[in-house]
């Protein structure tokens, strides 16, 4: 199973145009996660405390890890973000912040570094720019994350950008695209 996390905000949106082609082009079933439908609990000093006794506790059924587990459960995982203010969606950090739990997504070895518990092999960040894109910034944290604390080695970024250029072929620059990727991906 695929799990989509969508960061896309908007009706037209070009990232999720390229997700979906993506998606198509793996043919395999998909858990679509609408970030801006969640309604995640602030990540206040409670929410931790409650978070730490429940890890403290082994009790990982409590629904404060419901996305915890389904990220870690994943076959793949797509991630689909727009690239906006040299990073992504607040939500998709907001994402991230519920699903770094010790013990669902990752744990530490003895010698304190972390280990990935996910079953996924493979994570595709999907991201559309205006103008150039920057890859050290969303695209590099999420890449981090997946290696370092969730144990996804394969991380494949794909990517459409010069989209609000004056003059750009924004149709033409989305069809390449599209067609990289279902030459790269498609079964």
């Amino acid at each position: 199973m695929i799990l989509f996390v969508n960061a896309c905000v908007r009706a037209q949106s070009r990232t999720k145009r390229l997700a979906d082609c993506l998606i198509a082009a793996l043919n395999k079933p998909v858990k679509e996660l609408r970030l801006e439908k969640c309604a995640f609990p602030l990540t206040d000093e409670e929410f931790i405390n409650k978070r730490d006794r429940l890890i403290a506790e082994g009790s990982y059924d409590d629904p404060v890890f419901d996305l915890a587990r389904g990220f870690s459960q994943a076959d793949e995982i797509v991630i689909a973000a727009p690239f906006w203010d040299f990073s992504f969606p607040a939500s998709l950090k907001q994402y991230f912040e519920q699903i770094n739990a010790v013990g669902v997504t990752f744990r530490y070895n003895e010698k304190g570094a972390p280990e990935g518990l996910c079953k996924a092999r493979r994570l595709f960040y999907v991201t559309t720019a205006g103008g150039d894109f920057v890859p050290e910034y969303g695209f590099g944290y999420v890449k981090e994350l997946a290696n370092s604390f969730y144990g996804i080695n394969d991380v494949e970024l794909i990517k459409a950008e010069g989209l609000d250029i004056y003059g750009a072929d924004v149709e033409r620059i989305l069809l390449d695209c599209e067609g990289d990727i279902v030459r790269r991906f498609g079964q």
